[in-house]
């Protein structure tokens, strides 16, 4: 089978706001969700500021007692899951014929970090039974499966940032070969940690503007100097056309094109000239049926980090060749921050808004160009422009790529 895929809910949880409207409202307002990190003392870190969620009572959702054995990823997903499911108008989830794949890059770095203050401090027998359903990456997409009672394909996406945009790719793909009819896919992550903030400085994958926490994430700025660490998580419902139509569902997009590749080269560093992540757009295009310079709109990786940003320019450059100068690009991670493992998920939810509603986010804080990225960023302002077809790039370590290909949902040829 070749089914048709479509899109007929979204759900997130972000540095900018608890749903979609408020997140999408401040992308284009150019707000920035970065602040100094509150979720432990960051004098102990180099890097002090962060784009964590804000107001988040996981009880305004879910159940008291159950929110309470989640580690707060799994929190994020779940919430996101059900304003998803909730736009989506599916009243009973067709359960055999339903699946969930949530992507997450660390998972309950939280739990684990809690409960091994708990082993230290008071001994073996106190740590909880919950640690390990609490902790385990898959578990956000095992929550979310029971919460629903979606019988189908349940799995766990672990591929870096590229964990939430791999989530919608393979439940794209299980939708196209005719095993489900409804998916649930996205990402979540919540590692705002020391031991993580740490892992990253010693890495050099961090920015320490910390002087200027709204400022300090730059894509494609001369002056980057690293990423910033965010959390939250973003759930997309898929279905097959077919299925959508049947129930008379709102269609919010078609996906088209998934590629997905590796570097096979750095366990950090990109591929020269980001050859890995022009292969994957190549592979996304093929699949789509589309040429380059049918794309309105690329949602770029855009990390904030000197080689991603260059190799990812480049990369673009060998794939749309003239046409890159043509097609603009933005970076929300600018102001959202890089959700890691949620990263691919929300930025794809993006690029179905932009569809939407005819409007780029800008990718802020770009004030001083780099001449070695020198093409059409969207800078500092959003731009209203009619956006048939979009396209989100999220590159991993490992050397992890995936692209994902979102387009106006036109009715049946």
């Amino acid at each position: 089978m070749n089914n048709r895929v479509v899109v007929t809910g979204m759900g997130m949880v972000t540095p900018l706001g608890l749903d979609v409207s408020s997140t999408w409202q401040k992308l284009i307002n150019g707000e920035s969700g970065v602040d100094y990190i509150t979720q432990y003392d960051p004098a102990i870190t180099e890097t002090k500021i962060a784009a964590e969620v804000k107001g988040f009572d996981p009880t305004q959702y879910l159940d008291r007692k159950e929110s309470r054995h989640m580690d707060r990823f799994v929190q994020f997903a779940a919430v996101a899951a059900l304003q998803a499911v909730k736009q989506a108008g599916i009243k009973d989830i067709p359960s055999q014929e339903a699946g969930v794949i949530i992507g997450v890059g660390l998972g309950g770095l939280n739990t684990l970090l809690n409960q091994y203050d708990v082993l230290r401090e008071k001994g073996a027998d106190r740590v909880s039974p919950f640690l390990i359903p609490m902790m385990i990456p898959d578990m956000a997409a095992g929550q979310v499966s029971i919460m629903l009672g979606a019988k189908g394909p349940n799995f766990c996406t672990a591929s870096a940032c590229a964990s939430g945009s791999d989530a919608i790719g393979e439940a794209y793909e299980i939708i196209k070969r005719g095993e489900t009819t409804v998916m649930v896919a996205g990402g979540a992550e919540s590692v705002i940690t020391p031991i993580a903030v740490a892992g990253f400085n010693s890495a050099r994958a961090l920015s320490t503007r910390n002087n200027e926490p709204k400022k300090a994430s730059r894509p494609f700025d001369a002056e980057r100097d690293g990423f910033i660490i965010g959390e939250g998580a973003a759930v997309l419902v898929l279905e097959s056309l077919e299925h959508a139509e049947r129930r008379g569902a709102t269609i919010l997009a078609e996906l088209v094109g998934y590629g997905a590749t590796s570097d096979a080269f750095h366990v950090t560093q990109p591929a020269n000239g980001g050859e890995g992540g022009a292969r994957a757009m190549k592979a996304a295009l093929k699949e789509a049926g589309m040429k380059p310079g049918e794309i309105n709109y690329i949602n770029a990786h855009g990390t904030s980090t000197p080689l991603n940003d260059k190799n990812e320019t480049m990369a673009i450059k060998s794939v749309f060749e003239k046409e890159a100068y043509n097609v603009p690009i933005s970076s929300t991670k600018s102001m959202t921050g890089h959700l890691l493992g949620a990263a691919g998920s929300l930025e794809a939810a993006v690029c179905i808004l932009a569809i939407q509603n005819g409007i780029i986010p800008p990718t802020v804080n770009l004030t001083t160009p780099d001449p070695e990225c020198d093409l059409d960023y969207v800078p500092n302002t959003a731009r209203r422009v009619t956006v048939s077809t979009a396209l989100s790039n999220v590159f991993g370590f490992g050397g992890h790529n995936s692209t994902l290909i979102f387009r106006r949902y036109e009715g049946r040829a």
